[in-house]
């Protein structure tokens, strides 16, 4: 699992970036891979996957 904090999520078009607090690159999330409805700013633990286009995060939840 990797922590992190959503960095930018437009809820109408379904996506947005994660910035992944380690190594402080992005990661794209999709709605497809959210587990809770999450906004800008908030944080996040996550999994990545290889999506078409580069690392996707999947089982995105908030934390606490």
């Amino acid at each position: 699992m990797f922590k992190g904090k959503v960095k930018f999520f437009n809820e109408s078009k379904g996506f947005g970036f994660i910035v992944e607090e380690s190594t402080g690159k992005e990661v794209f999330v999709h709605n497809s891979g959210l587990v809770d409805k999450v906004r800008e700013g908030d944080a996040v633990i996550f999994e990545t996957k290889r999506g078409k286009r580069g690392m996707t995060a999947v089982e995105v939840k908030l934390t606490q």
